[in-house]
């Protein structure tokens, strides 16, 4: 039944396969509008194709608009095309942008195997059965936002350098988005840094040592970025949240897609203070691919749950289409990604606006 409240999406599709998912993905939010409220959707260029439009990869229009809705749904950005150009005015320069504007400092990154999907993972199915872990990355501090930074002259010679810095206060909050999340978990939180080798790191592990105080209830242990990399693979269901900067959180989030089967599974959310968020799929914009009908669009529709969950305060409607999801990969559909090198007879190729009419069916047969 509907809330009757009115929510603002900015949906910004990007390029490559983003800009071809994404008319498909909002078929799967349409679907559901009905039941929350009315949904306005407004769409912006954003990435690249602003490049092309406008010069830049983001306008100002564009970032005030963003600072105003409820949430940003948003596809995947770059492609070759633009991979010359200065770093300030590259593609994926207009996400971090966006990210430190609407200071999204939390970044959300669920790595769930589905049950259809084991044999899609390239481990043992032992190793990635039931598998639930939840990367928390800071997403607004660390080396790719610290400064000074760049690339210069001296002696004759090109040196570059970036610049790792986190304050207390960047650490304490993401630690207690660590700690809150893993409460309505398993109850376990594991710090990763790189505290034998990194000063700031040290003083990461510090200060979520100190917030940990607060929060006696839940599990507290600490794992350098190496072995944490390692142990991912070894054996992920040890962990239930991984704390972690921005640099590391980028690595082990996509060495944690690879668990589930695929990188066009996951989906991710960035979070701010006031509950808006941004989310996205963890895949990139993969031009080689786009305009197929090939990609597979899961994790937006993932990310679509998440947005529903953790900025317009709907659980139940976001667990509806995490279960369609569930649902049509147990019936056997498959996008190109995720179907196994010897598929048996049950399982059925198909493109991505098949497998979101598929997701939208499953939907229709749990309408409230």
């Amino acid at each position: 039944m509907a809330t009757g409240k009115r929510w603002q999406i900015l949906v910004l599709p990007g390029d490559g396969i983003g800009a071809e998912i994404m008319p498909q993905a909002l078929r799967v939010l349409e679907a559901v509008s009905s039941e929350i409220g009315t949904l306005d959707i407004l769409t912006h260029d954003f990435g690249g194709v602003s490049i092309d439009r406008y010069g830049v990869p983001m306008t100002e229009e564009t970032l005030q608009q963003a600072m105003r809705v409820d949430a940003v749904l948003l596809g995947a950005v770059g492609g070759p095309q633009w991979d010359d150009l200065p770093m300030e005015k590259k593609p994926e320069k207009a996400l971090l942008n966006l990210r430190s504007a609407l200071d999204c400092f939390a970044n959300l990154r669920p790595a769930l195997t589905f049950t259809a999907l084991i044999d899609a993972s390239t481990l043992k199915p032992e190793i990635v059965s039931e598998l639930d872990v939840l990367i928390v990355r800071e997403l607004t501090g660390g080396i790719y936002f610290g400064t000074p930074r760049g690339v210069e002259l001296q002696n004759n010679r090109r040196r570059g350098f970036n610049t790792l810095e986190y304050d207390e206060t960047e650490i304490e909050r993401i630690a207690r988005v660590g700690f809150d999340l893993a409460r309505k978990r398993r109850g376990k939180v594991c710090s990763v840094d790189k505290a034998n080798v990194l000063e700031v790191t040290q003083l990461w592990r510090d200060v979520v040592t100190e917030v940990h105080q607060s929060y006696e209830d839940v599990e507290l242990s600490h794992m350098y970025v190496d072995n944490a990399a390692m142990q991912l693979v070894r054996w992920p269901k040890q962990f239930d949240v991984i704390l972690t900067g921005n640099m590391f959180g980028d690595i082990l989030s996509d060495t944690a897609a690879m668990l589930t089967g695929s990188i066009g599974m996951l989906p991710s959310a960035s979070i701010n203070a006031r509950g808006q968020g941004i989310y996205e799929p963890v895949h990139g914009s993969a031009p080689d691919i786009a305009g197929k009908n090939i990609a597979n669009p899961l994790a937006t529709i993932l990310s679509i749950a998440m947005m529903f969950r953790y900025s317009l305060n709907q659980p139940s409607v976001a667990n509806r289409v995490e279960f369609a999801v569930g649902d049509v990969l147990s019936q056997g559909y498959r996008t190109a990604d995720i179907m196994p090198p010897k598929p048996s007879e049950t399982l059925q190729l198909v493109g991505t606006r098949e497998i979101v009419d598929s997701v939208i069916a499953c939907l229709k047969e749990t309408e409230i």
